[in-house]
């Protein structure tokens, strides 16, 4: 009767049945199901012959380590961005200003020529108010701050980016907080810099430190404040002027997104 019970209470419990992952004494080997194109699918690679995914392969994004450049502007801007220590990149919307700069932020860091990576760009309402944000400054300036979590999140690993920010080798910097700092082996971005005025731009020019690259990117042709306010346009006129500082000047030619964007830069 014991024997009996037990079997029966077995089955009630849905026991352990080894015959389900062993098959004639050795272990059944089980398949992890991939995601279609392989974990190291990349939209350039589209035209590509697609390799065997494997069946045990890393779980993380695979990411392309280096850029081309896809117009003689934009090499341009690539071989400043390794040569000057100031560089202010003009042009209209698409055209690859932010996404390279912040392409060589993460390379320098990674290849350790710089420690740390500073964003700053101006929270500036494009002719909406927006209202009370609430939160933590973070919370609050995350809103104007996207576009460069967007293109940190295009060359890092969520793993990654989120490591790198909290250990502080990646600071997303509030214009209205970079006086007074002395920004020393660091890789500083400027986004929107035309939503600066000149005063603005003067101070944020002074914070670069020793061993730093310092870029400026922004459209004058597209600022939110008024004309007469944005000194985005006088301080690159000025710029040129120096040696260790470079100006590149991107057109509608040089813009890499949708082709009618390009189109409407003409006509709009």
């Amino acid at each position: 009767m014991g024997k009996r019970a037990a079997t029966k209470r077995q089955k009630a419990q849905a026991a352990f049945d080894a015959s389900n992952f062993f098959e004639n004494g050795a272990a059944r080997e089980t398949q992890l199901y991939a995601i279609p194109g392989g974990n190291d699918w990349h939209p350039d690679d589209a035209d590509k012959p697609k390799r065997p995914t494997p069946a045990h392969g890393s779980r993380n994004q695979r990411y392309q380590k280096t850029v081309k450049p896809r117009s003689e502007n934009q090499a341009r801007l690539l071989e400043a961005l390794e040569d000057k220590s100031l560089v202010c990149a003009l042009g209209p919307a698409g055209t690859g200003k932010t996404y390279l700069a912040i392409c060589k932020a993460v390379e320098a860091l990674q290849k350790g020529k710089v420690a740390r990576i500073i964003l700053s760009r101006p929270a500036v309402e494009a002719g909406e108010q927006i209202g009370f944000l609430p939160g933590a400054m973070e919370d609050k300036l995350a809103p104007y701050l996207r576009p460069l979590y967007d293109a940190l999140s295009d060359r890092l690993s969520p793993q990654q980016l989120k490591h790198m920010m909290a250990e502080g080798l990646i600071e997303i910097a509030p214009i209205g907080f970079m006086r007074g700092r002395t920004l020393n082996n660091a890789f500083v971005v400027i986004d929107e810099a035309q939503n600066c005025t000149y005063t603005q731009i003067k101070m944020l020019l002074t914070r670069l430190g020793w061993h730093s690259t310092m870029v400026v990117t922004g459209d004058p042709a597209q600022s939110d404040l008024l004309p007469e306010l944005s000194g985005l346009g006088k301080a690159a006129e000025r710029l040129e002027k120096l040696s260790g500082a470079s100006v590149i000047r991107l057109q509608g030619q040089d813009v890499v997104r949708h082709p009618l964007v390009a189109e409407m830069l003409d006509v709009l």
